[in-house]
């Protein structure tokens, strides 16, 4: 069902995902990686998607292409956010299961569990309470997608699985100070401020909300893992709390620290000795997002890059970029 000959389907390649995927595929030598660009085909179009899926109809789908922000642009483009994740996915799930895809792997994120979600962030946690209304959206729209997936698997008994990523960052992230995450616009801050020799940094909130961080590789060495060893009807696949079929799955490193620990974390990386300022008339966002990885790990994957390595990675990368 997977080899290095399936023709195997990166939606959203361009992306910070999705590019992570395909450098993955290409080094372990996959001969057949289909991709498909914003001038090819508008992925919200359901005429466009539907036409391509006859006529390529790949054997394996990665859903990585999706509207991604963070809490500035979240606020401001809610509507966005939610339609045009929505058709996103829901063009590409149906015309998976219409061509008779043999497995597919829906990307959700973190964000999808309750603003106030008991710590460490189980499964079951999902639907659980009310959601962040800085990303109210975005989360909406991945819960139609883990809930659509899951429908079809129940129903039709079509092979849909879905991973729940927690905050990424790495190789293709946004820079940008307000459309960015928060750990790529931090970076931004520090290298600028250190290059133009400036007093004080000013970040967003009170840094005393906590966060975890993945880097994009380890995702895509997730996606790829899953792929190859998690079968939700088999007998010894990680079940709910229940006892039933498990059918998404946390991925991240199960560790967290404050925004203001990562602030000053990229301050010493970057040799940044001026001064952390915090304007808390700028939201936090949800308190503490820690996800329990238990389920994942107990499939024999685990995170191999840690945070430090992969700050220092990802500096080096936006300096080079920013000739800075």
């Amino acid at each position: 069902m997977f080899n290095k000959e399936s023709s195997i389907f990166v939606a959203g390649h361009k992306g910070m995902v999705g590019s992570s995927l395909v450098r993955l595929f290409k080094k372990n030598n996959f001969k057949n990686i289909l991709t498909v660009s914003r001038n090819e085909i508008d992925l919200t179009n359901k005429l466009q998607v539907k036409d391509w899926f006859s006529k390529n109809k790949p054997n394996i789908v990665i859903l990585a292409a999706a509207k991604v922000g963070g809490i500035s642009l979240n606020s401001r483009y809610p509507t966005e956010f939610l339609i045009d994740n929505i058709e996103i996915q829901n063009n590409i799930i149906i015309n998976s299961w219409k061509n008779k895809t043999k497995r597919l792997l829906f990307l959700g994120s973190s964000c999808i569990y309750p603003k106030y979600a008991n710590q460490p962030i189980k499964e079951e946690e999902l639907l659980s309470g009310y959601l962040e209304p800085t990303n109210e959206s975005y989360a909406l729209a991945k819960i139609v997608g883990i809930r659509l997936c899951n429908s079809l698997r129940e129903q039709y008994n079509f092979d849909a699985i879905s991973l729940m990523p927690t905050n990424l960052y790495g190789p293709g992230d946004n820079y940008h100070i307000e459309n960015g995450h928060v750990l790529a616009a931090l970076i931004r801050k520090f290298c600028e401020a250190k290059f133009h020799n400036r007093k004080e940094v000013i970040c967003w909130g009170t840094g005393n909300v906590f966060r975890e961080f993945l880097h994009v590789d380890d995702l895509s060495d997730a996606c790829l893992h899953v792929l190859k060893n998690w079968d939700p009807n088999s007998e010894d696949a990680p079940s709910s709390s229940h006892g039933g079929k498990l059918t998404h799955m946390n991925v991240g490193t199960g560790k967290d620290l404050t925004i203001k620990e990562l602030a000053e974390m990229i301050a010493k990386i970057v040799d940044y000795d001026g001064l952390i300022k915090w304007d808390e008339t700028k939201p936090d966002g949800t308190p503490r997002k820690n996800l329990d990885i238990k389920r994942i790990k107990s499939i024999g994957w685990s995170p191999k890059i840690t945070l430090e390595e992969g700050l220092i990675q990802s500096i080096q990368e936006f300096k080079r970029s920013e000739n800075l």
